[in-house]
């Protein structure tokens, strides 16, 4: 039987990419000078997880990128090198190298021959000034290795193996011997034995079709769920592991060196990698008086934190990701799943819809009288606290935490500072602060956009910063926090500040219209205009015009909003206020006319009934109500959506007070109908994109509601109204 060994790919790449994060951010904290032995083992073993994965499935590209890193980080760690900032340069590119190479071959594609050609020379040419000799040669594929007409000598247990493999080898070999001083010289036999526990039949097969893959197979023995394989390979133990550990627990495999019984049982894997179009060289013949068999392991000890297996060195001594295929039962506490975000999203849309049913059952239940059906009202209620119960832990399975963003920017902060000359410190705040995937995989790049606008334009150079009596090295905060329904995201830098006058002079300059009274608040607003940059030169970091229009727009299209604060000399924040998510709303039902309209609660501050004397209309015949002494612009919902029968008098109606991106408008309504939780509902999806409209919803009668977009309506209404919707109005 061929099993297909491709349903794993999606395993290794999101374990690689978890490994090249972990390895990118030990690199960037590293100390050149004094490097901890703990980081330097951990960047090897990630090197290493991936070669081993990399070569399990035939990415050859990337299974000779990473050998040759592997061996330079080898050598650093043993102390055979002194690391240089150059090294640890050329280290950080070829993460970068890899995680290209990873992205091709998830597309099936194959990877930039020369990028990789390249960077393997840099190291290369590192390691020969480093004096640490002539690199190892790149590994071959296994099915080349296996090929050799003659077997090398038997390799080692070797140190990258976990521990515990390590040591169970060396007692099955050695039982009285030191376990540390024999670590590396168990060889008490031609074969590698490999004794795989508690593994099912379908994990049996592939297990033995991948194994036969790095070697010949010459013996195999079943006691159950247990299997013992003799394998004539030279490839080291710690691959066998690695191979393994995609398939089962690292505590489920126990390798040690012996001889393979004098008749083997068929290997039924051996004969399968010619489908793959791999060739073996025929096992070589069994001994004719084999030698005794190798005592039991003895039971491991606990593993180490500095030697964890390939799989879970990602996450250090984290939670451990589950694998595909099932693992030992003392392995499942505490253990997690991968699921498909489209799995995902069906939960929460049939999540969705049992809430809709629940509204629906409510609003039925509402016309009973509650004396005489208490019980069913009773079970309303209990239905409607577990559907909102329900709905809750459902939307928290697509919650990441906004460490998934930051985690990027230590490396950008780090290139771009030093191409620029500046030194920059950057701190982050409320890396665990969580936010909807849909939106944190969106917000990545507005952030870089403005990360990389406070390295150029905000934070000045060392001597810049030491003539203004700053620190020399800059500051960039990143922090996020959730305030009620919202996160809010901020950027801030302890740079030069906004130039209000040459902010100014450049909107002229464009032809954009410039009062002589504008606030602050509406000259930092300026830069948000497409095509404006107030930079004297373009380079390949910013300076033309293109960015900023289109972070606000791409903040705007995720129902949120972005707002600038500055002073001169002190610096610059961006502050990004956005939904915790896009699927669930909490909103204030309201009537305009006949039909039922929804607004997001987070926006409303408060609803009041005007007398006649607060209503007065502008110079431009606009309407503004005044409220405690300010004076908003009135926006008639019935207006703005063609709705007959509406009320037209605001001292006859309610008027909703709105604030959003730092502005307060006024919104006329016919009545208030409730609070609500809706499930929002893409339009453009089903219909087309309409004006002042966000999403819709399903009431609980079966009716549909629109959910108004309040912050279009109130950028329309700063259009209209312009700078001088105030107090200097003219009234009538």
């Amino acid at each position: 039987m061929t099993l297909d060994i491709t349903q794993f790919y999606q395993t290794f790449f999101d374990e690689a990419d978890e490994l090249l994060a972990q390895m990118e951010q030990l690199l960037l904290n590293l100390d050149v000078g004094s490097p901890d032995p703990e980081d330097l083992a951990a960047i090897f073993r990630a090197a290493h997880s991936i070669k081993g994965g990399a070569a399990t499935f035939g990415f050859s590209a990337l299974t000779e990128t990473t050998h040759i890193l592997e061996s330079l980080l080898d050598r650093a760690r043993n102390h055979e090198l002194t690391l240089t900032k150059e090294m640890v340069d050329a280290f950080l590119e070829t993460k970068d190298v890899l995680s290209d190479q990873l992205v091709d071959y998830r597309a099936s594609a194959e990877p930039d021959a020369a990028a990789a050609a390249a960077i393997c020379a840099k190291l290369e040419r590192l390691k020969a000034e480093s004096g640490a000799g002539a690199s190892d040669a790149a590994p071959v594929a296994p099915a080349v290795a296996a090929a050799a007409p003659a077997r090398a000598p038997a390799p080692a247990i070797t140190g990258g193996a976990p521990d515990h493999v390590v040591e169970q080898a060396v007692a099955a070999t050695h039982p009285a011997a030191d376990l540390t001083a024999a670590a590396g010289a168990a060889e008490d036999g031609p074969h590698l034995k490999i004794t795989l526990k508690g593994v099912d039949a379908k994990d049996q097969a592939l297990l033995t079709e991948e194994l036969g893959n790095l070697g010949v197979i010459v013996g195999r023995e079943e006691a159950g769920a247990d299997l013992t394989l003799w394998l004539e390979s030279d490839v080291p133990s710690d691959d066998i592991v690695a191979v393994c550990c995609f398939v089962i627990d690292d505590s489920q495999i126990r390798v040690a060196r012996g001889t393979a019984p004098a008749a083997p049982a068929a290997a039924p894997a051996a004969a399968e990698p010619a489908a793959r179009g791999e060739v073996f060289a025929p096992a070589a013949a069994a001994p004719q008086s084999p030698a005794p068999a190798a005592p039991e392991p003895v039971q491991p000890a606990p593993p180490a934190p500095h030697a964890e297996p390939a799989a879970s060195a990602a996450a250090h001594h984290d939670d451990k990701r589950a694998r595909p295929a099932a693992v030992a039962a003392s392995g499942a506490e505490g253990s997690s799943i991968r699921v498909g975000v489209e799995k995902v999203d069906q939960l929460i849309n049939l999540v969705g819809e049992l809430v809709i049913t629940q509204a629906m059952l409510a609003e039925t239940a509402s016309a009973f009288d509650p004396a005489l059906h208490d019980r069913l009202f009773n079970g309303m209620a209990q239905l409607e606290r577990n559907a909102r119960d329900l709905q809750e832990a459902v939307m928290s399975i697509r919650m990441m935490p906004m460490d998934y963003v930051f985690s990027r920017f230590p490396r950008l902060v780090r290139d771009l500072a030093g191409k620029l000359g500046k030194q920059v410190e950057l701190v982050t705040f409320g890396q665990a602060t969580e936010l909807d995937k849909s939106l944190i995989e969106r917000i990545i790049d507005p952030l870089t956009h403005l990360v990389r606008n406070s390295l150029d334009h905000g934070i000045e150079t060392v001597d810049k910063r030491v003539a203004a009596g700053k620190d020399a090295v800059g500051q960039l905060v990143l922090s996020a926090a959730h305030h009620g329904g919202n996160i809010v995201i901020e950027v801030s830098d302890d740079g030069a500040g906004l130039n209000r006058e040459r902010i100014l002079a450049k909107a002229a300059k464009q032809g954009m219209q410039v009062p002589d009274n504008m606030s602050d608040d509406e000259v930092w607003n300026l830069i948000f205009a497409p095509g404006f940059s107030t930079a004297e030169t373009v380079t390949d970091v910013s300076g033309r015009g293109v960015g900023m229009d289109v972070v606000k727009r791409n903040i705007q299209s995720m129902g949120g909003h972005v707002e600038i604060t500055s002073q001169a000399g002190r610096g610059t924040t961006t502050r990004i206020v956005l939904p915790l998510t896009l699927a669930i709303l909490d909103g204030m039902s309201v009537k305009v006319g006949s039909e039922i309209f929804i607004l997001p609660l987070n926006f409303v501050m408060e609803s009041l009934q005007p007398s006649i004397d607060d209503i007065y209309t502008v110079g431009n015949g606009e309407r503004v109500v005044r409220v405690r002494g300010e004076y908003l612009p009135l926006v008639a919902l019935h207006e703005v959506f063609s709705v007959e029968g509406a009320r037209t008098d605001p001292t006859q109606g309610i008027v909703t007070i709105m604030e959003t991106e730092g502005r307060r408008f006024a919104m006329l309504i016919d009545e208030l109908v409730g609070q609500q939780q809706v499930v929002v509902k893409n339009l453009e999806t089903n219909y087309r994109k309409v004006h002042g409209i966000s999403a819709a919803t399903i009431l609980g009668d079966g009716s549909v509601a629109l959910i108004v977009d309040v912050a279009a309506l109130n950028r329309e209404t700063r259009a209209t109204h312009g700078a001088r919707a105030g107090a200097e109005l003219a009234i009538f």
